[in-house]
Order: structure tokens, then C-alpha cells, then sequence
């Protein structure tokens, strides 16, 4: 551990909960919200995340044709024990039969544990994405089911649909994010067919099901590689639901079968 560390914190006048939602998919450590502030800890410079989120919002401003007030400052402080404050604020959660809790957390008896620890905030479990798509699977995947998870990130999802039973393979365009689901399915003691760095257009393979937990424009873009990998159900979330009807004209071949809200957050079931 370094002597020092970075705190960045971002503040932003529209578009929370995209620039919110883009910070997770891009971010290794846990994200904190305090008054409307979002504040990212790292030993790691975050010049390199300050760019591609300013970029970002450069995008929403010329697609929605308005004015972001963006608010980014960063603080060089002692490296002291943020992280512990930062694992005592981490609770287990209970999503229908499954206990997701960190590693220094007990096992509970009659649920199907998994672990995750928040060092890797993209997806622990806690996110109303997360929550939304652990139900879907639960409902939707079967035992021997082929599943292909786009945009893993921590490989919660696809632990989950292995714990079910299904054939998994997973890939996120984060080496980072490969890595660290690489090192939770051992540490939960299941596995994956095939694991890779890219996204669904890297294979040929078809899935019983597919679940892409990223965001709206993304899923948008990436609609094309998707849809083609789809023999059964896909499900679809990081979607704030003012772009649920966006997401759905992509994806009009196929026939929605549910929808499961979740504050202003909606995962889209939609069968091929």
C-alpha cells in the first residue's frame, strides 16, 4: 500500500445517473455518493478517467443539445484506512435465493452464497442493475443452459447463472474486469466454459441466453453483435428508464416478455 492515494469527486448539474452508471463500468474500486457527490479513491493517477469521462459528457451535450455543468476535483491524501471505513459500510444482500456478501462475511445457511467483494464495485450486488438482472437469471436460466454474459465486469451475473447450472462463457472489453471474474468464479468455486476480453461479436457461438448489464447508448451500439447471439432469451439493463423505448426500437425483432423496474432503473426481458 502506497503512502498516498487520489480522491476524485465529481458533481454534475444533468445527467446523474448516466455519468453515475459510465463511472462504474470504468472503475475498478468502490464509488461512494455523499451529497450528490460521487468520490472515487485510487493509488493510481486518474488522468486517464478524467478524459474519457469529459469526453463523455461532451457526447450527451451534442446529442441532447444542452449545457452540463460538470464539477471535477481531485485531492492527493494519506493513505490511512479508507479502505477499511470503506468495507464496514459494504453489507451482504439477499436477492430471492441467493446471500451476496463480501469475503469476511459468513456463508448463511438455506441461500446460495455467492462472494464478491466491493474492491470490485462493478457489480456487488448493490446496484439496482445488478439486483434486477440476478432476478431475471434466476426466473430465465435453467440447468445446462447456455448463457453468454456481455460486459461482465465482476462475473456476479455469471456466477449466478452458473450457480443454476448453465454452460457459461463471459467477456467484458475491460482486461481488468476478465481478471477479476476470473478470480471470483474460483473464489466461489464454479466455472466458466470460455472467458474473454472483447465483446459478443468475438464469437459465433449462439446462447440459450444472453444478458448484457452496460448502459443504454451502448447497448444500442453494440445491438447488431448482440441480437445474432441470441437463440432463446436476452436480457438487457443499465437502463434508465426514460431510454427503455430507445433501447426496445433496436431490439424490435424480438417480443418483450417482462419488464422488472427498480427506482428510475428497468431491466428488459425480451425473447427472440
Amino acid at each position: 500500500m502506497k503512502d498516498k492515494y487520489f480522491e476524485l469527486s465529481v458533481k454534475t448539474d444533468a445527467f446523474k445517473d448516466e455519468i453515475e452508471n459510465f463511472l462504474i463500468e470504468r472503475f475498478n474500486n468502490g464509488i461512494e455518493e455523499r451529497d450528490n457527490t460521487l468520490i472515487l479513491r485510487s493509488e493510481e493517477s486518474f488522468d486517464g478517467l478524467i478524459k474519457e469521462l469529459k469526453d463523455y459528457v461532451k457526447v450527451l451535450e451534442e446529442i441532447f443539445n444542452t449545457k452540463i455543468n460538470l464539477e471535477i476535483n481531485i485531492k492527493k491524501k494519506s493513505n490511512i484506512d479508507w479502505i477499511e471505513n470503506y468495507k464496514k459500510s459494504i453489507k451482504p444482500i439477499e436477492i430471492d435465493e441467493f446471500y451476496i456478501h463480501p469475503s469476511w462475511y459468513e456463508n448463511k445457511q438455506g441461500k446460495t452464497n455467492i462472494i464478491i467483494d466491493p474492491a470490485l464495485a462493478f457489480g456487488s450486488g448493490h446496484h439496482e442493475t445488478t439486483r434486477s438482472c440476478v432476478k431475471a437469471i434466476n426466473k430465465y436460466v435453467k440447468k445446462d443452459d447456455t448463457f453468454l454474459d456481455v460486459g461482465c465486469g465482476s462475473g456476479i451475473l455469471s456466477i449466478v447463472a452458473a450457480k443454476k447450472g448453465a454452460i457459461v462463457d463471459l467477456c467484458d472489453t475491460d482486461e481488468l474486469a476478465v481478471k477479476s471474474a476470473k478470480e471470483n468464479f474460483e473464489l466461489n468455486n464454479v466455472k466458466y466454459n470460455d472467458i474473454w476480453v472483447g465483446s459478443a461479436g468475438d464469437t459465433d457461438k449462439k446462447y440459450d441466453v444472453v444478458v448484457a448489464n452496460i448502459i443504454a447508448d451502448i447497448l444500442i451500439f453494440i445491438a447488431n453483435d448482440i441480437k445474432t447471439k441470441v437463440n432463446g432469451y436476452l436480457i438487457l439493463s443499465g437502463i434508465i428508464d426514460k431510454y427503455k423505448n430507445k433501447v426496445l426500437e433496436k431490439y424490435k425483432e424480438f417480443v418483450l416478455v417482462e419488464e422488472i423496474p427498480e427506482n428510475e432503473w428497468v431491466t428488459l426481458i425480451l425473447k427472440k
